[in-house]
C-alpha cells in the first residue's frame, strides 16, 4: 500500500479550493467559509459572522464531519485512493452520497454476485462494504481495480452534478467548480 492518506493535506487542499468567505446569490447553501454553511458552522457551535470563520474551527468540521464521522480512516487501511476520493465527493456532496456510490459501484463490479454480495446502498461504511472492497481488489487487482473504481466513483459524481444542473439551472454557474475539473486525475 502507499503512504498512509494524509487527512491534514486533503483538508487543506480542500480549503484552498474552496477558498475563504463566499456568499453567492445562486448558491442555495448560503453563506461559506471554507467551504464551510452557516447551517454546519452553527451546528458544530460556531455562533460568530461567517467571514470570521477560524480556519481550524472549518479544519475540526471537515475532519469530524467528513472523515472520521463516515468512517473514511476505515476504507483509507484497504485504499488510500479511494477514502481520499470519497473524501472529497463527501464534501461536495454529503459523505453519505459518497458512501452510496461506492457501495453501487462495488455492487456494479462484482460480476452478478460471483467475487462477493451485493451491498445495500445505505450510504454507512460497515463490515460488508469493508469485506466487499477487499474481495474487489483481491480479484481485480490493487492498481488496476483501484483506476476502475475511481472511475465508476468520478461517473457518479459527474452524473449526480449534471443532473442538479439540469433540474436547477441556477446551479450551471457551480457546474465547472464542482469538482469537474478532477476528472482524470490519478
Amino acid at each position: 500500500m502507499d503512504e498512509p492518506t494524509n487527512v491534514d493535506a486533503l483538508i487543506d487542499a480542500v480549503i484552498d479550493r474552496e477558498g475563504g468567505y463566499v456568499n453567492h446569490p445562486a448558491d442555495k447553501g448560503g453563506p461559506t467559509c471554507f467551504g464551510i454553511t452557516e447551517a454546519v458552522a452553527r451546528a458544530h457551535g460556531y455562533a460568530g459572522p461567517m467571514r470570521g470563520l477560524p480556519r481550524a474551527d472549518a479544519v475540526a468540521i471537515y475532519k469530524r464531519l467528513y472523515w472520521l464521522r463516515p468512517r473514511l480512516d476505515e476504507i483509507a487501511k484497504h485504499s488510500d485512493r479511494v477514502a481520499e476520493e470519497l473524501f472529497d465527493t463527501g464534501v461536495n456532496m454529503g459523505p453519505s452520497v459518497a458512501v452510496t456510490f461506492l457501495q453501487r459501484a462495488l455492487t456494479a463490479l462484482n460480476r452478478s454476485g460471483e467475487d462477493y454480495p451485493d451491498l445495500t446502498p445505505d450510504g454507512r461504511i460497515g463490515p460488508a462494504t469493508l469485506s466487499a472492497l477487499d474481495a474487489f481488489l483481491a480479484v481485480r487487482g490493487r492498481t488496476g481495480g483501484e483506476t476502475v473504481l475511481l472511475r465508476a466513483l468520478e461517473a457518479l459524481q459527474g452524473e449526480r452534478h449534471l443532473r442538479l444542473a439540469e433540474r436547477r439551472p441556477a446551479n450551471e454557474a457551480f457546474l465547472y467548480g464542482w469538482r469537474a475539473n478532477r476528472i482524470g486525475e490519478p
